[in-house]
């Protein structure tokens, strides 16, 4: 990317959305607009833990203000990331579908861990340079991220279900404050935060950076009282506790610069900061300028780049924990690649490197079962804590992992977008010809596609030379029938 080039990080946090512009300049991208809205999708769940109607509205009005400033920007340009309400919303799917056709550009629902690595990677972008050892705490409407790293590169990550929204819904529903609420929530919150305990000990970091919303909010409203600037402490948040007792009702909190927005769940959000200053020995915290959303527009900047791109290290490092083999993965990878270099569109950068990473972990379920490989490789690809990645991204490569064996009916639904059915025809083609487990020879053989006819064309004499390829893409023709794609070997 060019100096100067504009970038756009949509954030459809629990509480709020939020919508950061930066330009790129030198390396560093530098704010040039930021918009934030009041959704509070986390307090729209209903108990079956579905978005409800108003609640999805909300969230789509949202998304239809912040597409008008976006028009214009190219997809590459773009990410939009949603958190913990998306990612347990059972009605998901249905949000995110209209919310991204509103919105102009897909709409990626991260792992808590994904989450809590961006996260990370914003905060550490705005702070000065050193070697010391931080503690990065975000508080969110319904989950807090917890990471420990040096310098730009994130160590131990955790995420847990509990956040500003959830727990003033929990404890404070009424909005009443009292001393026993205060200590059920701040008891409670240390029950779900305790495995953190050993992990974030106070042994292993230097400084502690609270990022974003809770954070953010707390430390105004003790800099405004004079307990002293970007810093949250023991004594301010004692002081910050009595003044909520004091109102009794958070209608009546009166404190300056606590924001309209925030005050009906400032009691939650301050009970879950005080059980972590307890839990892990915090005497001081930072408040940090970083968040998720700046951490989403410098990893827009790694992905742009494949050698930097932090998906391909997941990759190589998911192949070696299931002793995938190397050499014949690269194999398949190289075959499938040259054969959708030479397909016709519709095709991308991402798709062909969408493709290679799909090519490298098709075996990684070898190592659990032979006869089902394919299906116990796809689920671990969608479960696993696989940074750099969206969940629909992960989703999509199981898909191709999945399908790349059996009939490619069964991804029947999936197989209404184009690019993946081009992508599963040249995977499924370069395990074919890689059947032998040597380097196949594709010399005058190519893959088009017309519309929704696949040709695979060899040169004269191929067939002959290799009867056994021959014969398995011939079976391949067979296996797309039921589909609504047509599979042709014009084989000689």
């Amino acid at each position: 990317m060019q100096d100067g080039t504009l970038l756009a990080a949509v954030d459809l946090g629990s509480n709020s959305f939020r919508l950061e512009i930066g330009r790129l300049d030198h390396g560093h991208i530098h704010r040039v607009e930021y918009l934030k809205e009041t959704v509070r999708q986390g307090g729209g769940l209903d108990e079956d833990r579905n978005l409800t109607p108003e609640a999805m509205q909300r969230g789509w009005d949202c998304l239809a203000r912040f597409a008008e400033r976006l028009a214009g920007f190219a997809p590459e340009r773009v990410r939009a990331v949603a958190t913990q309400t998306l990612r347990e919303a059972r009605n998901r799917e249905d949000f995110i579908r209209r919310g991204g056709e509103i919105l102009g550009f897909p709409i990626d629902v991260v792992s808590g861990p994904e989450e809590a690595r961006l996260i990370y990677q914003g905060v550490s972008r705005l702070l000065p340079q050193s070697d010391e050892r931080r503690l990065v705490v975000d508080i969110g409407g319904r989950s807090t991220e917890l990471v420990l790293g040096r310098q730009f590169t994130p160590g131990a990550v955790a995420s847990f279900r509990l956040g500003s929204v959830a727990w003033s819904a929990r404890y404070f529903a009424d909005g009443s404050f009292t001393r026993e609420a205060f200590q059920a929530a701040e008891v409670a919150a240390q029950a779900v935060l305790d495995e953190a305990a050993q992990m974030f000990c106070r042994e292993a970091w230097d400084v502690a950076y609270g990022s974003s919303g809770t954070m953010g909010a707390v430390g105004t409203v003790l800099a405004a009282a004079g307990h002293g600037e970007g810093v949250i402490t023991r004594d301010g948040l004692d002081w910050l506790l009595d003044q909520l007792l004091h109102a009794r009702h958070a209608d009546r909190v009166r404190l300056e610069g606590l924001k309209e927005d925030r005050r009906p769940v400032i009691g939650g959000g301050v009970s879950i900061v005080r059980a972590l200053f307890d839990l892990l020995d915090i005497e001081q915290m930072a408040v940090a300028q970083g968040a998720l959303r700046q951490g989403a527009l410098y990893d827009l900047l790694e992905r742009e780049q494949p050698g930097a791109d932090l998906r391909s290290a997941t990759v190589r490092a998911l192949m070696q924990r299931f002793a995938v083999d190397e050499a014949h993965a690269a194999r398949v990878a190289h075959s499938a690649g040259r054969l959708f270099d030479g397909a016709a569109p519709p095709r991308s950068e991402e798709a062909a490197r969408q493709l290679q990473w799909a090519a490298c972990l098709h075996e990684v379920g070898c190592r659990i079962s032979h006869g089902d490989y394919h299906r116990h490789g796809a689920y671990i690809i969608e479960h696993a804590d696989a940074a750099g990645f969206a969940q629909p991204e992960l989703h999509a490569l199981g898909l191709l992992v999945l399908g790349h064996r059996g009939k490619p009916r069964k991804l029947e639904a999936a197989l209404d977008n184009p690019v993946l059915a081009l992508q599963l025809m040249c995977l499924r083609t370069a395990v074919a010809l890689c059947h032998a487990r040597r380097d196949p020879d594709v010399d005058g053989l190519s893959l088009r596609l017309d519309g929704q006819r696949c040709t695979v064309r060899a040169r004269p004499g191929w067939a002959a030379a290799y009867p056994q390829s021959a014969h398995l893409l011939r079976e391949e023709a067979q296996a797309w029938h039921k589909t609504a794609w047509e599979y042709v070997a014009e084989l000689q």
